[in-house]
């Protein structure tokens, strides 16, 4: 068993983490839950100890892993206060504020032989692994164009939000698609960004257009609070057809509800919500059919830190991954006022 504890009782901690956990409760135990309010809001664990005493952590020989899910200004706080204290760590993301943080605590954790990682779950978001299917099959060829959309509608928050760099709709939604990103088409060669403060200087960034170029291939990542109608989730160009994913994955959307990963119909599309592929064969013969979608799940992001801890398998998430956002978010955020 991997036996671990959450710095962070709030909405992250008990709706992204939790539930996932969960399911691989033959494999994971969850002793402790620090929170410095002491403020529980969600379903208290039985068998599991919650506290206002950081050091039952600290202190606690058990405990082999501390997952952080507090706001992202104390990231590398609370990163190198475990590390310090020999706890492997696995941290929300955005991972920290800024590069030379990220490469600071890598550092620290291999002089002390420990694992620290970012918790980067949409790499198993349903709609990003269904278009991973779809370029991999073959049957747009060549890929020329990807096109990946996170859209909200919720002019509310950058009216009431003042500027901070960390908690700027860049780092808290491109952390998300950029990692995507990385995964699966690697360092880019160039980046474009276009990244705005729409209300004017001193507020929130709120949209952001990347453009990550790979050699004849270009990846673009596309945001925005005032998006009333959200464009596709992820629409793909080749020389051969095109796919279009219009939904995103539901799990977010079934938590939500709480509606928990224990139903075996959780995050899992509908037919309506299938991606729709388009195409010329090799005949010349047109196609156009739906795709269905693969199976999205946060937990194998826990499956594979179990991996890493007890089996010494490699990371998932790779530092040198984590150290290229940290990079982009910042450069991204450059220049704004």
């Amino acid at each position: 068993m991997l036996t671990i504890a959450y710095i962070g009782n709030g909405k992250s901690t008990n709706r992204y983490h939790l539930p996932f956990v969960a399911k691989l409760n033959d494999k994971i135990r969850v002793k402790t839950i620090f929170s410095p309010s002491g403020k529980v809001t969600w379903d208290m664990l039985p068998e599991t100890m919650y506290t206002t005493e950081i050091n039952d952590i600290l202190n606690d020989p058990e405990i082999q892993l501390v997952v952080v899910t507090t706001p992202g200004s104390l990231h590398y706080h609370y990163g190198k206060l475990l590390l310090e204290n020999g706890k492997n760590a696995l941290i929300e993301k955005p991972f920290t504020e800024t590069a030379a943080e990220a490469k600071e605590l890598f550092q620290l954790a291999e002089e002390k032989n420990l694992f620290i990682q970012c918790y980067q779950n949409r790499r198993f978001d349903s709609d990003f692994l269904t278009v991973q299917k779809v370029i991999e099959s073959g049957k747009l060829g060549d890929i020329l164009e990807v096109e990946m959309h996170y859209d909200y509608f919720r002019p509310e928050i950058p009216e009431e939000a003042n500027y901070s760099q960390i908690n700027s709709y860049l780092y808290g939604h491109g952390c998300h698609t950029i990692d995507q990103v990385l995964s699966y088409f690697g360092e880019p060669d160039a980046i474009h960004y276009d990244v705005r403060q729409l209300l004017g200087e001193g507020r929130m960034n709120d949209y952001f257009d990347l453009d990550f170029y790979y050699n004849r291939t270009k990846v673009s990542v596309k945001s925005s609070y005032f998006r009333l109608k959200e464009r596709p989730s992820f629409v793909v160009y080749g020389k051969k057809g095109s796919f279009v994913k219009q939904t995103k994955d539901r799990q977010e959307e079934h938590l939500k509800l709480f509606y928990l990963p224990n139903h075996p119909d959780f995050g899992i599309d509908l037919p309506e919500h299938y991606g729709v592929l388009t195409y010329m064969d090799h005949d010349g013969v047109y196609h156009e059919e739906k795709v269905i979608s693969e199976v999205g799940d946060y937990s194998r992001v826990y499956e594979g830190v179990y991996q890493s801890i007890i089996h010494g398998k490699e990371k998932i998430i790779k530092d040198k991954e984590t150290l290229l956002q940290m990079k982009i978010l910042e450069e991204g955020s450059s220049g704004l006022k």
